[in-house]
């Protein structure tokens, strides 16, 4: 299996064990605060959705040729919103926060989907080289397609134990 390959089949094993454990979830689960947190695993996913939209605009950049056109809230938080994550992250907590489980599953889902298919066009070079595209800040596209797989990999992790913990896994 290639780089590309090994890329692609991790991030649709995220995908495919988030939507397993979704789909074991019943609606009492999903609303439920993770305590001492208070947000519900709807919170987690519009959290994953939220910050999956920048992973979508560089695969979009790369396969136009452009540079990325980020979701409107990026500019809110300055040039880079991972400075103050935690800012960022409350504000879209807030933001999603009466959106209804439904709608959060479909917007995350559909995105996700859809970033797969726009990892698998683009060309090796542009995906696997270090430094190919400036916005990158010298690194490659594949190292922010892995950080969007280790993301959901660490909440899957988090909830996961969450509800072994408290007697509420599937």
């Amino acid at each position: 299996m290639n780089e590309k390959s090994l890329v692609i089949s991790r991030l649709e094993d995220i995908y495919n064990r988030w939507q397993e454990l979704l789909a074991s979830l019943n609606q009492e689960q999903i609303a439920t605060a993770l305590q001492p947190s208070p947000w519900t695993t709807k919170d987690v996913i519009a959290h994953l959705w939220f910050w999956q939209e920048a992973s979508v605009a560089r695969a979009e950049a790369v396969l136009q040729g452009n540079d990325p056109h980020y979701p409107t809230w990026w500019e809110l938080f300055g040039p880079d919103p991972n400075e103050d994550v935690d800012r960022t992250n409350a504000w879209n907590y807030e933001r999603c926060r009466e959106k209804p489980w439904q709608q959060v599953y479909v917007d995350w889902s559909t995105q996700f989907s859809k970033y797969l298919k726009l990892i698998a066009q683009i060309p090796d070079e542009d995906l696997l080289t270090v430094g190919r595209f400036k916005w990158m800040g010298g690194y490659s596209l594949s190292a922010s397609v892995m950080g969007s797989y280790d993301h959901h990999q660490e909440h899957l992790e988090m909830l996961t134990a969450w509800l072994n913990e408290h007697g509420k896994s599937p």
